[in-house]
């Protein structure tokens, strides 16, 4: 992807970030979808000194393109949505589930904790030739919202502290009909507590879905939410 071609508005966003961070696009197809998306290249810049494997919470999960991302891209690619599907993607990081989404033809709004994040979903948006809001979450403190038909997550339960948080706001955006989709790798020990949580407001049901990698194969366990 030629960052030249960005519209003006993208373009001075992309400027600016490759002035704090190496960063460069990665391709991704999903189905006949080609998305391109701003990834920082160079963990050190944006670790500075901090050990994550002494504390998690120092990790930017953002910045990774996790399996998860791909696996919850891969099933809203082969959705047939109906015309003006509002969605919304929470913790949307890289935002590869959103942005299949829009181009599914939904209207999307990506929220993160962060603008710098933002910014990232902002430029990744307009390489794929998408249009998208995007919006500042804080989980503790939330805005007011309009309601969403689809609500997305990959990867977004990391820390139980933020589980109530999470179902409070699930509980005011999602509309009376709407249906909330979860990914996570199968491995993650949040993932049980929270769909224990869930399952007193939602009827929940799941499926396993491997993703092949060079590495090691991934489990990833897609959730679908509906209110009771």
């Amino acid at each position: 992807m030629d960052p030249q071609t960005l519209p003006a508005d993208q373009k001075k966003l992309y400027d600016r970030i490759r002035q704090q961070y190496r960063v460069a696009f990665e391709p991704l197809s999903i189905g006949g979808i080609r998305l391109h998306l701003l990834k920082i290249t160079d963990l050190e810049q944006i670790l500075g000194n901090k050990d994550p494997l002494q504390n998690v919470s120092d990790f930017p999960f953002w910045i990774r393109l996790w399996e998860a991302a791909i696996v919850l891209s891969e099933f809203v690619a082969e959705q047939n949505f109906s015309p003006e599907t509002k969605a919304l993607e929470i913790g949307a990081g890289l935002g590869a589930p959103g942005l299949t989404a829009a181009a599914k033809g939904c209207a999307v709004t990506l929220t993160d904790y962060q603008e710098l994040i933002l910014d990232f979903e902002r430029v990744s948006a307009a390489a794929s030739g998408l249009d998208v809001e995007c919006m500042l979450l804080d989980w503790l403190n939330p805005p007011a919202m309009k309601r969403y038909d689809v609500v997305l997550g990959a990867e977004i339960l990391f820390r139980e502290e933020f589980f109530q948080p999470l179902l409070d706001i699930l509980r005011k955006v999602l509309q009376p009909q709407g249906v909330i989709y979860l990914a996570h790798d199968i491995r993650r020990k949040s993932l049980a507590p929270f769909l224990k949580m869930a399952e007193k407001e939602y009827i929940i049901s799941a499926r396993k879905k491997k993703l092949k990698s060079f590495e090691e194969d991934k489990e990833v366990l897609l959730t679908r939410l509906v209110a009771r």
